[in-house]
């Protein structure tokens, strides 16, 4: 699986928040979120994806298009 971690980021930037809050509406550090969000993000749980969703408010079709993306060779 690969996250395309630019439009999660946009989605955040879009919102008008920044990762340290989003970071603290999952009830995790900021810190924490940064290094989950590295490697394109391979380190994201099912439980941190479910989250983020809720906390972005995303749509189905964003939800795939950021955690179901396909990675262009």
């Amino acid at each position: 699986m690969f996250i395309n971690i630019q439009k999660l980021k946009g989605k955040i930037v879009e919102l008008g928040l920044s990762i340290a809050e989003v970071a603290e509406k999952m009830e995790i550090n900021k810190a924490t979120l940064y290094r989950k969000l590295e490697n394109g993000g391979a380190t994201l749980t099912v439980k941190d994806a479910n989250l983020l969703v809720k906390i972005l408010d995303l749509t189905a079709e964003e939800a795939m298009a950021i955690f179901f993306a396909q990675k262009v060779a």
